[in-house]
């Protein structure tokens, strides 16, 4: 069974790599082509980041810390010339939770002269923790980092909550309080806000504008799945807090124990909450979809790939809280069976379709669909690898603490880089048609 599902996987792999051009001459390493924004493509190699950890396959490692390396920009914190115009908080949190999957699973290292995964991390929360804004709402992310941006007004949950689990996973990572008590705080505040509900479903965002007492009130599954993997993360680094208070008979013992108790409700209520996103019908039942567009046909290119972050997501919590273990494999498994059957498109005929619970294939491919259909095909592999480790059970990526925390371009001095960058490669053709006339000029004279 194990050698099916990494067979079915390999085919799966391969024919989601094809969509990636940044290995190609000329190109740049770490983009997709259009249709597909920058944020995806950070999120494309969290898939085959995880792909080597599940399958063993270091077939795409090679391209993968290429891509991480040029992608982390000159700064080493996802901020790259040629993103940082337009790029949101989001946008640079998912490149960050590629990283910081690579430094949990002890993945290929960069090279010497390119900051660690964690450093790379801890550049994202520093200055993210800057960006916590209180000009409203009492806190919280806007979506978009630069005023000039549409939704700069907007607090959406997905930055929040990549806020969230990145501050968690610094904290289990590397041991430091101060990380727990950011994701605390991020947790407090869409608590707060009503941006996670009392029934643990969770929204997709709110207005500046407002202050925050107006919703979008549509429920996505990456949103849901990011929240649920931080409450995952933090009651796992509170239990163990907990162990080693009760080992070394610690004063502290009571309170890290309620704080895992209270961290266990929160992860427990989150996932009875994601049976949202699991069909109900009896030919479909437990198989994943996508309630906002799946079953109208409307999912844009992003939101054909969201299923995929919610399967690799939900497959980590069994690592970080196995009393999770049954609940979630039983969906995983169900919609895994439901998703590959969907593979018959493209010149080849294994190419991945979108509407895994219809019983039929779409008709449709791309990264989203293949990316989703990978993801929760190797999540059926996680019992059979180690969890993700820490600094202190394995982990072996370079950290810096105070990466991130120099000072940030002004707006002023973004959009300057921007307009020069344009003007140069202006320029440079302007030269050249004066060059040209000068040249035709002479020949003329000299005729």
């Amino acid at each position: 069974m194990i050698e099916s599902i990494k067979s079915a996987a390999s085919t799966i792999a391969y024919d989601l790599v094809t969509f990636y051009s940044g290995n190609n001459s000329g190109d740049v390493p770490g983009n997709l082509p259009d249709p597909y924004y920058w944020w995806e493509a950070g999120a494309f190699f969290g898939s085959l980041v995880n792909y080597w950890a599940l399958t063993g396959d270091t077939t795409y490692n090679d391209i993968t810390v290429q891509a991480i390396e040029h992608q982390a920009g000159d700064n080493g914190d996802f901020m790259p010339k040629n993103q940082t115009y337009t790029e949101g908080n989001d946008d640079q949190c998912f490149w960050a939770l590629t990283a910081m999957a690579a430094a949990e699973r002890n993945f290929t290292n960069p090279s010497s002269e390119t900051p660690g995964y964690l450093s790379m991390v801890q550049a994202v929360f520093n200055e993210q923790t800057h960006r916590w804004d209180m000009t409203a709402c009492q806190g919280g992310l806007r979506w978009q980092i630069y005023t000039w941006n549409d939704g700069y007004g907007y607090k959406n949950t997905i930055s929040n909550g990549c806020f969230f689990d990145i501050a968690a996973r610094l904290a289990r990572y590397t041991g430091n309080a101060t990380y727990a008590e950011w994701a605390t705080k991020a947790w407090d505040w869409e608590r707060a806000v009503g941006l996670i509900r009392n029934d643990w479903q969770v929204y997709d965002g709110t207005t500046h504008e407002t202050n925050c007492t107006s919703y979008d009130r549509t429920r996505w599954s990456y949103t849901a799945g990011i929240h649920l993997h931080g409450a995952a993360v933090m009651y796992n680094y509170t239990s163990e807090l907990s162990l080693e208070s009760s080992e070394s008979e610690s004063s502290n013992s009571s309170q890290s124990s309620n704080s895992s108790a209270i961290w266990k409700i929160r992860l427990d209520g989150l996932l009875g909450a994601a049976d949202h996103f699991f069909s109900k019908n009896e030919s479909s039942k437990n198989v994943m979809y996508e309630p906002p567009c799946e079953l109208s046909g409307i999912c844009n290119v992003d939101q054909l790939s969201f299923k995929a972050y919610m399967s690799r997501w939900m497959a980590d919590v069994t690592q970080l809280a196995p009393h999770t273990y049954d609940i979630i494999i039983n969906k995983l498994r169900v919609t895994a069976q439901a998703a590959v059957a969907q593979c018959q498109g493209g010149d080849s005929g294994t190419y991945c379709g979108f509407r895994w619970a219809s019983g039929s294939y779409d008709g449709t491919t791309g990264v989203g669909q293949q990316m989703g259909t990978l993801d929760v095909l190797q999540s059926l592999l996680v019992k059979d690898i180690g969890g993700p480790v820490t600094s202190t059970t394995g982990g072996s990526s370079e950290g810096n603490s105070a990466a991130g925390t120099e000072s940030d371009e002004t707006e002023e001095e973004i959009q300057w880089d921007h307009i020069t960058n344009g003007d140069r490669a202006g320029a440079a053709i302007l030269t050249a048609i004066v060059v040209g006339l000068i040249g035709a000029a002479t020949w003329t004279m000299l005729s």
